[in-house]
């Protein structure tokens, strides 16, 4: 299969595709609008998740696992949950197959095994983790509950696309109770700074932290926080959600406990996560027309070692010593390969794990080693050096970290260059077309953000935390605004 990459400026949405599977992160599969994660995909993913995970313990959370089936009944207790999540949902009806007799044999569903009550393969898991919290919670001593799982979710979307958009998916949810609404507000807002450590610090991508509109909250929640990453085509990507649900699901699953007063309250609470979608947004943020390009603190490999010999006597030598420098980097916790496979030549090895973003490599020969050096790429800049030997494990180390502070610099260097200011709606237009984050007042109406979103498919990405109180004039309807507001197009 021809490695060849489709380039960003002849067609984005190839390119893209053809970084996901020439770069080995996924496939597609036999079951429309779900993907296959391959190994290299999955490394990634594993290497995300552990950080979070730890950063979600280090925070006081605890892991558990609720079922992939919620009954009907309790899907529709809250009803604003119900209706957003309604036109993606899988539904179980039957519980058995049989065989068809009269059509050779295929089988068939068992019109007499249906379900007494109808199961939502779960698009989120608040309504079967609310119904438990409701045995769970009876004292304010059994709050905070802090919880969170691993699992996957199902979103029947008609409109799939690799990582970004599938009917099935990976995530973390977080799902938290508590005795007061302060305390479940600095809870939302402590997620979300997880999140954006997690995605500056580690993805290497720079991201705006804000609240949603009414239009673009959370279905049952009454705030939601987010953060807002824009990627090289310019448009915004989601890379996660935080969100205040009030008492809305205590109210709908009747999740009360005693306060100290000894008086019966509704709990408070929050819900919370990412997806493999992040993936996706690390794709978009940093690779170019060679392939990835992965931050060196999440890469499943961070440096690869590519052997250059002529015959067994050579090969004995080198891997001796590229071995040698395996254990030295292993021992400093970096995560290495030393490809001596013998059925490619260094070239195509070079070309293979610069596609697949590695971000440094050596290559080692028997005349470096005669001459005691090594030459170390790396994956972000494309330089070349060559370096001692034995000062080659404290080079990739100091490397390691001024290819990840790049490649972050580099990301916050695009955003900069490519968010703008503007008070006109003509011009609004005319740079929506360019692409970018734009700062624009809004006069604070669902009907101006959705007559604006029918007339340029551009939504309000965030009301940026940090923003400005700054009055000025809504440039869509001409009415008074308070601050401005991030639009842009958005996957």
């Amino acid at each position: 299969m021809s490695k060849e990459i489709t380039s960003r400026n002849e067609d984005y949405s190839q390119w893209y595709n053809d970084l996901v599977l020439k770069g080995g992160l996924a496939d597609y599969s036999a079951v429309r609008g779900c993907m296959v994660i391959k190994p290299y995909g999955y490394a990634l993913w594993e290497n995300m998740r552990d950080v979070l995970d730890k950063m979600f313990k280090d925070t006081g959370h605890v892991n558990a696992y609720f079922p992939l089936f919620i009954p009907k009944s309790l899907f529709e207790a809250e009803e604003k949950n119900a209706e957003g999540f309604a036109k993606e949902c899988a539904i179980v009806t039957h519980y058995r197959l049989k065989t068809d007799t009269e059509n050779k044999g295929k089988l068939i569903v068992d019109p007499e095994a249906k379900l007494e009550e109808e199961l939502i393969v779960r698009p989120t898991s608040e309504a079967i983790i609310w119904n438990t919290y409701k045995d769970w919670i009876q004292s304010y001593r059994d709050l905070p509950l802090l919880i969170n799982q691993w699992a996957n979710v199902v979103r029947w979307e008609m409109r799939t696309r690799l990582f970004l958009r599938t009917a099935e998916f990976l995530w973390q949810e977080g799902h938290t109770a508590h005795a007061t609404k302060q305390e479940a507000m600095e809870e939302t807002e402590k997620m979300l700074n997880v999140y954006a450590d997690f995605v500056e610090n580690y993805m290497a991508v720079p991201v705006i932290k804000g609240i949603k509109s009414a239009n673009e909250r959370f279905a049952g929640a009454d705030e939601t926080y987010c953060i807002e990453a824009m990627m090289q085509d310019g448009k915004a990507l989601q890379a996660g959600t935080s969100h205040f649900l009030g008492q809305n699901f205590a109210k709908a699953f009747n999740v009360q406990f005693m306060n100290k007063e000894n008086k019966l309250e509704y709990v408070w609470a929050t819900s919370w996560g990412v997806s493999t979608r992040l993936i996706g947004a690390l794709i978009m943020a940093h690779s170019d027309d060679n392939g990835l390009v992965l931050p060196p603190k999440i890469a499943p490999l961070q440096v690869v070692i590519v052997p250059i010999y002529k015959g067994e006597e050579s090969k004995k030598t080198v891997d001796e010593k590229a071995l040698e420098i395996v254990g030295n980097l292993k021992s400093k916790g970096i995560r290495v390969k030393y490809d001596n496979s013998d059925n490619s030549r260094p070239g195509w090895k070079f070309a293979e794990y610069e596609l697949k973003g590695v971000p440094v490599r050596m290559a080692l020969g028997l005349r470096d080693i005669e001459n005691n050096v090594v030459e170390i790429a790396r994956r972000d800049t494309k330089e070349k050096i060559s370096v001692s030997i034995d000062k080659s494990v404290e080079t990739v180390e100091s490397l390691l970290i001024e290819i990840q502070n790049n490649i972050f610099e580099k990301a916050l260097k695009f955003r900069a260059d490519n968010t703008y200011t503007t008070d006109s709606y003509e011009e609004f237009k005319q740079l929506l077309d360019k692409g970018g984050f734009i700062l624009a007042h809004w006069d604070g109406t669902p009907e101006t953000e959705e007559a604006i979103k029918e007339d340029t498919k551009a939504t309000i990405r965030c009301i940026p935390l940090d923003g400005k109180i700054e009055p000025g004039i809504c440039i869509y309807s001409g009415k008074p605004s308070s601050q401005r507001v991030i639009f842009a197009r958005a996957y």
